[in-house]
């Protein structure tokens, strides 16, 4: 399909609303760990501008604002950006949360020091968009953040299990594509001048794997918006494939729950 023909503009909609259809808020914990490698690693030092893209409810932004740094925080969700500014209230830190478009920025070019996106920009529908504008408000020799899910592994397969039940536009390129050395390379490599991945692994954790489960059900959006539109059959098929997933990327066989999790980190430097 010619890319023109897309309408990305509705795509993006549809998304804000799975987006803002739960809290997010439990398992933007789980991923703190991962976050707080990310920001220590891009090293963002006091006063510099940095951007977290498609922040959810905040992680890398309040990580970053610890520093001292001027940070931004950006995302199409309102639900999410107001979680983010109750967590930077509870804080007492000074954070720019803003409702916006990563596939449209409102920031001049050359704006921040520092890009970051946690899990974020890879879900952009017109993902050249979301890559340009990231780039674009990016400093000359700024540094650029990702965390991303890789085609493999416990994330992938629990997206595409959603995606079995409510299936994505045919048209878009998967947001999987972020975590692979050849998807950032097509996505950034012209306009950065270095780019150093790492595999690496972090776990999630709870009480057992159905507690896991029903947290997914219940606080993430894209969980929450698939099982509303499910019958109770197909909501129980969608359950057990969940659980079943997770109990293979389980370590602990005690009853509870250790997710291994493996995961794409992305450092950039901006040409």
């Amino acid at each position: 399909m010619a890319k023109e023909s897309i309408d990305y503009q509705t795509i993006t909609k549809n998304q804000k609303e799975v987006w803002d259809a739960a809290s997010y808020q439990p398992i933007a914990l789980k991923i703190m760990d991962m976050t707080e490698d990310l920001i220590r690693i891009v090293d963002p030092r006091p006063t510099q501008r940095v951007l977290d893209l498609a922040c959810g409810t905040g992680n890398g932004a309040l990580v970053a604002a610890r520093r001292e740094c001027n940070v931004v925080g950006v995302d199409y969700a309102p639900s999410l950006i107001e979680r983010a500014r109750k967590r930077a209230d509870a804080e007492g830190l000074a954070v720019d949360f803003r409702i916006g478009d990563v596939q449209e920025l409102p920031f001049p070019d050359e704006s921040f020091d520092v890009v970051v996106s946690l899990f974020g920009v890879m879900f952009a529908p017109d993902q050249n968009k979301a890559a340009s504008e990231l780039l674009r408000v990016c400093k000359p020799g700024g540094k650029i953040g990702l965390i991303s899910w890789p085609p493999d592994g416990y994330a992938s397969e629990f997206l595409r299990a959603h995606a079995r039940y409510s299936p994505p536009p045919p048209e878009l390129n998967p947001p999987m594509r972020w975590g692979t050395e050849e998807g950032l390379q097509e996505l950034l490599g012209s306009n950065v001048r270095s780019i150093e991945n790492e595999v690496r692994r972090n776990f999630f954790y709870a009480k057992s794997i159905d507690h896991l489960t029903e947290e997914y059900r219940t606080t993430f959006g894209p969980s929450a918006s698939t099982f509303a539109t499910l019958s109770q059959e197909h909501q129980q098929q969608l359950k057990n494939e969940l659980t079943e997933i997770l109990r293979r990327y389980n370590l602990e066989s005690d009853g509870t729950a250790k997710v291994e999790a493996e995961y794409l980190q992305t450092i950039a430097i901006r040409t």
